[in-house]
């Protein structure tokens, strides 16, 4: 992991700190950005979801689709995790901690917003940072490839449907249009221009494309902790309010990480499948996308946003809390592995 990748709590926390202070003492230059909108989407935040996305996207390589057959049955526990648990799981999760357990500690004209936070943080499976946890737990490398590239077409026709039934379940009503609108903005448009810029880098060698992604690395952690900056200036008054609104949120998504991960690291074993395999199968159902996540919540709801603020919190706890699973799925081996054994 690099240092950005390693210590992005650290990073999340001083832009939490920094995008409050910020907000309260320079209150007129954020209210012009966040002002900048055409059609409900926000440019100053679009390019920088772009500059965020655009990079981690061109580690997918969709020509890696055809693999899936090799491990069918790790697949088959990431999708129905993925697509089938996740989203679904998370609903239940924020209609017990949002709307009842926590409700009277949180502002009741949010609950909605926090909600629709949490379900588009579960609605989208992790694309880049999958690859570092699977590294980590000494993943196959060209399953944790083929299970990114068939998340990634799925979440194209899938996210906007998904989206918007478990919104309509919970109450929230979200217009189709500028759904639809962020999934071209922040999934369709990025995939095609990663794409294209992945073949002509790989045109001029392996090497060629190993240093670019090695020089545009950091542009996505710096276009994510600018645009936290942003996001906290606007929710400072809340925060500031109510400091314990973070906590409180982090509650659904830490269950949801152990539950999801849990769940398709064991059907795995279960299954039979061999643990190089069960290990980033379990990582995806567990991380997200949150970039994406981001990116739709202030598309839909605004920067003063619940639900930009809960899936901000996703970020916050991503690395740590992943890396605990990692450290988890490595020291049971022996455990996962004594099933082929029995």
């Amino acid at each position: 992991m690099s240092v950005f990748e390693r210590y992005l709590t650290v990073w999340v926390f001083l832009c939490i700190v920094a995008g409050v202070a910020l907000g309260q003492l320079l209150p007129a230059p954020f209210q012009a950005i966040g002002r900048m909108e055409v059609a409900r989407v926000n440019i100053p935040v679009g390019l920088l979801i772009w500059v965020m996305i655009i990079p981690m996207l061109l580690r997918v390589d969709f020509g890696a689709l055809h693999q899936v057959r090799q491990h069918w049955r790790g697949i088959g526990v990431t999708l129905f995790v993925n697509w089938a648990v996740k989203p679904f799981s998370m609903a239940l999760l924020g209609w017990i901690f949002i709307r009842h357990v926590f409700a009277p500690y949180l502002p009741a004209n949010q609950l909605d917003s926090y909600v629709a936070g949490l379900i588009l943080l579960a609605a989208a499976p992790c694309t880049a940072m999958v690859f570092v946890w699977s590294r980590l737990s000494n993943g196959d490398p060209l399953f944790t490839l083929s299970q990114v590239a068939l998340n990634d077409t799925i979440m194209v026709f899938a996210f906007a449907p998904i989206v918007a039934l478990l919104l309509g379940l919970s109450s929230i009503t979200v217009p189709w249009g500028t759904l639809l609108t962020s999934v071209v903005l922040y999934i369709v448009i990025p995939v095609l221009i990663a794409q294209a810029w992945r073949k002509a880098l790989l045109k001029r060698g392996q090497a060629a494309f190993d240093a670019a992604l090695a020089r545009i690395g950091p542009w996505s952690v710096t276009a994510l902790l600018a645009t936290l900056v942003l996001l906290f200036a606007f929710q400072g008054e809340a925060i500031l309010k109510q400091p314990l609104v973070i906590a409180m949120l982090a509650v659904p998504i830490l269950l949801q990480v152990f539950f999801n991960s849990a769940l398709a690291y064991g059907l795995n074993r279960k299954l039979g499948e061999s643990h190089n395999v069960a290990c980033p199968s379990a990582l995806i159902g567990a991380s997200n996308f949150f970039e994406l996540a981001v990116a739709a919540a202030i598309s839909l709801f605004g920067f003063e946003s619940g639900a930009a603020l809960a899936t901000v919190v996703g970020v916050l706890i991503e690395v740590p809390v992943m890396l605990l699973v990692v450290r988890i799925v490595n020291q049971s081996k022996g455990w996962y592995e004594a099933a082929a054994r029995t």
